[in-house]
């Protein structure tokens, strides 16, 4: 079958041995192009590509995937936070195991999140992204009535958005490019304030997207750390952390709430946002095309938001 492997530190289309063994296959229909694929092509990933993906089991049952494969033996593991599993990135899907860029998938029977009636399976792949918000907005303490602000206009920062409003809060975007920005907006968004928000959503992943969350906070509020800081060091404001006493909340992946699960709350989520494929997928592409596919979605000044394969 084709899948999406990195060659010479290049999305490549190439053939591979169907996927057998334990597990679950997935007829894949969807897989999205993350930020974290465009940081992993030079690192020389060997598994194939794609850890946002949806599909249909062999009865045509429709699917997304929560990505992951933890032991279920670790301390972690045994108290539902699965994200966090001892095992680190070897058992995200797309990255230490192969993942969803491609015609199939093998899946642990635990990843399966069946997809409301409705969504369709060309549009699953933004359960994953949505799964990544719900996780921090529950880590955050989002409520009803807060004013919360979103740093960042891309995928993440758009999920973000659509799940803090799910949770009655007045929600704002700021967002570096023109067609992240109209996004927001035909999402709900409103016009970012100068400051006084009471959760900052910091969903860039860069240091000036973290010190314009702390500045924007209001003294005493709490700013999520959302976005992945590829560049693995960051510059802390520290003082005005400090003085404004503003709380500071990792969040990774997804995880759970006792029997709620983050990646089905997410598809619930898709279910009563059906604006949000139209609004956020920019690009589609066969899965033949990848190279392009990669080449649009690393390119956000030209209006790429969430690009999708397609097999």
């Amino acid at each position: 079958m084709r899948a999406v492997r990195c060659i010479e530190g290049r999305p490549a289309v190439v053939d591979v041995a169907r996927p057998t063994g334990e597990g679950v296959v997935v007829e894949v229909v969807s897989a999205g192009i993350c930020g974290s694929d465009l940081h992993m092509l030079p690192m020389g990933l060997t598994a194939t590509f794609g850890h946002e993906l949806a599909g249909r089991l062999s009865d045509g049952t429709p699917v997304a995937v929560e990505p992951l494969a933890p032991c279920g033996e670790c301390p972690p593991c045994r108290a539902g936070d699965h994200q966090r599993c001892v095992l680190g990135p070897a058992i995200v899907l797309g990255v230490g195991r192969d993942g969803g860029m491609a015609e199939q998938c093998l899946v642990p029977a635990s990843a399966l999140a069946p997809l409301p009636t409705g969504i369709d399976p060309s549009d699953g792949c933004l359960v994953e992204p949505l799964a990544v918000a719900v996780h921090g907005v529950r880590r955050g303490g989002l409520a009803g009535g807060e004013r919360v602000l979103v740093v960042g206009g891309g995928t993440i920062g758009q999920m973000a958005l659509v799940v803090a409003q799910a949770c009655g809060a007045s929600v704002d975007l700021l967002a570096r490019h023109d067609r992240q920005r109209e996004a927001a907006a035909r999402l709900g968004a409103g016009e970012p304030a100068a400051d006084g928000y009471d959760a900052v959503i910091e969903a860039a992943g860069t240091g000036s997207a973290l010190a314009e969350a702390v500045r924007r906070c209001r003294p005493g509020g709490r700013v999520v750390l959302l976005g992945s800081y590829w560049d693995g060091t960051v510059e802390l404001p520290g003082l005005e952390v400090t003085m404004k006493e503003v709380t500071l909340v990792p969040a990774t992946m997804y995880g759970r709430v006792g029997p709620s699960r983050d990646i089905d709350v997410a598809a619930a989520v898709l279910a009563a946002r059906p604006d949000l494929p139209g609004v956020v997928i920019t690009h589609r592409f066969p899965l033949d095309a990848a190279a392009d596919a990669f080449a649009v979605a690393s390119d956000r000044a030209a209006g790429a938001i969430k690009v999708v394969l397609e097999p």
